[in-house]
C-alpha cells in the first residue's frame, strides 16, 4: 500500500442513496476509499430546501463541518444558527446536530477521527 491516496468524493458511494435518503441528502464518506486509520472526511449534500433527515451525536468524536457553498441553518442542541459559504463549524461530541438548507444546495465537507460506532441518531429531534 501507498502512503497516501487521491480519490475523487463524488466517485466514492453515496451512503444516503443507500440508505433511501436521496430525497433530501447525499452522502459519501470517504475513510475506507481513502485507506485511512485514522482521519474521516465526508461530503454531504442538503437538498434545497430540505433537512437532513435525522440528526446525531457523538460519543467521543468532535466533527469540523466546512460550508463550501449554498447556505442555511444548522442546529446545535437548542440553538439554530444561519451558516453559509466558508463557515466551518466545530461541534463538540455531545451535541446534538442537523443541517437544513436554504434556497439552494447546502453542500458541506466534515472533517473527524474515525470511531465506528461512535455515532448516537436522536430519535426526538425537532427544528422547533
Amino acid at each position: 500500500m501507498a502512503d497516501y491516496t487521491i480519490k475523487n468524493l463524488k466517485e466514492m458511494d453515496d451512503a444516503a442513496a443507500e440508505a433511501g435518503l436521496s430525497d433530501s441528502l447525499e452522502a459519501r464518506f470517504g475513510g475506507d476509499d481513502l485507506d485511512s486509520e485514522r482521519s474521516g472526511v465526508s461530503y454531504q449534500v442538503v437538498k434545497a430546501g430540505k433537512p437532513q433527515p435525522f440528526a446525531h451525536r457523538h460519543n467521543e468524536m468532535e466533527e469540523i463541518y466546512v460550508v463550501l457553498s449554498g447556505g442555511g441553518r444548522v442546529k446545535l442542541d437548542d440553538e439554530v444558527q444561519e451558516v453559509g459559504p466558508l463557515d466551518a463549524i466545530r461541534i463538540a461530541p455531545s451535541v446534538v446536530r442537523a443541517f437544513e438548507a436554504g434556497d439552494e444546495d447546502l453542500i458541506l465537507l466534515a472533517f473527524s477521527p474515525r470511531a465506528k460506532g461512535d455515532a448516537e441518531i436522536v430519535q426526538d429531534f425537532s427544528w422547533d
